[in-house]
């Protein structure tokens, strides 16, 4: 099959202005509960977002990432610093966020700055993992080139054996970011193309702008 005859019609949902919150966290939570009740039989990561960051040439790359916080700072995720988005980060504090949830027929794009998270936050949340999840951390030198799986293995059973307890030290190279929001879209299929979007705009008051855009 052709990729161009990989197609269908959106028809579930509009979306209008009187819809929408003034707030566009507010407006991102309503969204993001009604996705949680949706398709929570279904056994998909809501949370799953992707992550495009950039180096300081300008460099992109991107990946999926879970949300694991939400407040009015912004969006809360975890990771690696020594890894390639910790590194682009580090050059260039910007980064975007992409929410779709296709059953929905909706996607939510955010960009924004990109500060870390406080280490005691994130100790409070390495903690919460689970105990694999924990010594993963330690044992894995994210986004570095390994001999094999075998080496990976191998450091984990290491770890295991060197914290035996429940109590595992989070990695000083590891830890939250929050990604403050300056603009987010909320963009809804309709049928024909013709979709919804609506972009909120930080404004210098820290009021927030809401636009209606072409599809």
């Amino acid at each position: 099959m052709a990729l161009a005859d990989l197609r269908r019609e959106y028809t579930l949902n509009g979306l209008r202005r009187r819809d929408l919150d003034l707030d566009p966290i507010a407006q991102f939570n309503r969204w993001f509960e009604q996705a949680v009740t949706a398709l929570q039989t279904e056994m998909i990561d809501v949370n799953a977002m992707t992550l495009a960051t950039a180096d300081k040439e300008g460099c992109p790359s991107a990946r999926v990432v879970l949300l694991k916080g939400l407040d009015q700072r912004g969006f809360i995720f975890f990771t690696n610093y020594n890894s390639r988005k910790g590194h682009d980060l580090a050059e260039n504090p910007r980064a975007a966020l992409v929410f779709h949830w296709p059953a929905l027929e909706r996607q939510v794009c955010i960009a924004g700055d990109v500060t870390r998270l406080p280490s005691p936050e994130a100790e409070v949340y390495f903690n919460s993992r689970p105990r694999g999840s924990r010594l993963a951390a330690w044992a894995s030198r994210q986004s570095e080139v390994i001999r094999d799986r075998a080496e990976l293995e191998e450091k984990w059973l290491q770890l295991e054996k060197q914290f035996p307890s429940e109590t595992i030290p989070k990695p000083p190279y590891w830890g939250g970011y929050i990604l403050a929001p300056v603009r987010l879209e909320f963009w809804q299929g309709r049928p024909s193309r013709l979709h919804d979007r609506f972009r909120y705009t930080k404004q210098p008051d820290t009021s927030w702008l809401i636009e209606r855009l072409s599809p």
